[in-house]
């Protein structure tokens, strides 16, 4: 019967059946396991949904900042679509595994229109144990009297990655926020010479199990010379070292970054894709 009624938002007493969901694929689920974990499952607490069409161990999507399609079949995401275009779209993008992500767009495209970008095949990258390269010795927590420096080097990677300056809609307030919590929470990390930041990268989400490395990104002019791997290798091994798989996904056609996430001893575990809306 509640297959026939369409997504439902998921309450507290749903968190033990979408904890388990969350479990089950623990790589894949780490943006969102990340706040139920610790927060549960209520709208304002993990600022976003969770919905479900029969359960969650039959069907779940996060909506919220990001929307995460985690589990279903196509009737499944059908109700979720059917269910965000009901309301104002509260998403900037839509991310998550391929086979769920993609056709859930096609289902939400005629309504919300063109995507600024579809980035369809991104393979999501896992690592346990050890980097196999060593480790840039120079790479640290930044510390949070470097947040205008260390913030810099944010933005370039973002308008190099997303295509956007994140400082468009409210002079940067709301980034530097983000990048000031990533910062106290200890999860910044870079190499800095003569001041500068050469080497950054973030975890960005960090669920019990895992931690999803985010916003690598290395100084134009000190590309080409090995900073990059050592010093992802240096954040895996961070990652590594407090007890939880080291995890992040790239563009498959980014082969630079691809290889050197072979050296340091990454493996693929599933492909994510993109969907950048304006």
């Amino acid at each position: 019967m509640l297959k026939l009624l369409g997504a439902r938002q998921l309450g507290s007493r749903d968190r033990a059946d979408v904890l388990r969901v969350l479990d089950a694929d623990p790589v894949a689920s780490c943006m969102v396991a990340a706040r139920v974990q610790d927060l549960g499952v209520e709208p304002r607490s993990i600022n976003g949904e969770l919905w479900s069409r029969g359960g969650p161990d039959e069907s779940l999507c996060f909506s919220g900042a990001n929307m995460v399609p985690l589990r279903g079949g196509l009737g499944d995401l059908r109700a979720f679509a059917d269910r965000a275009c009901r309301i104002p779209r509260m998403c900037s993008s839509l991310v998550g595994r391929a086979e769920l992500t993609l056709p859930l767009w096609e289902m939400l495209e005629p309504d919300w229109g063109p995507a600024r970008e579809v980035r369809p095949d991104q393979p999501l990258l896992a690592l346990a144990a050890p980097p196999a390269i060593e480790p840039d010795p120079s790479v640290r927590l930044v510390r949070m009297d470097e947040l205008d420096t260390y913030l810099v080097a944010a933005i370039a990677m973002f308008i190099e990655e997303v295509g956007v300056d994140p400082r468009a809609n409210d002079g940067g307030r709301g980034y530097r926020r983000r990048v000031a919590g990533l910062i106290a929470s200890n999860r910044a990390f870079a190499r800095f010479e003569d001041g500068e930041v050469v080497f950054k990268a973030e975890i960005g989400s960090a669920s019990r199990q895992v931690g999803q490395i985010q916003g690598v990104w290395v100084d134009p002019r000190y590309r080409c010379q090995g900073i990059g791997a050592a010093g992802t290798a240096a954040v895996a091994a961070a990652v590594v070292a407090g007890g939880r798989t080291a995890s992040l996904y790239v563009n498959s056609f980014n082969q630079p970054a691809r290889r050197t996430y072979d050296r340091i001893g990454f493996t693929q575990v599933a492909t994510f894709a993109t969907v950048l809306l304006d």
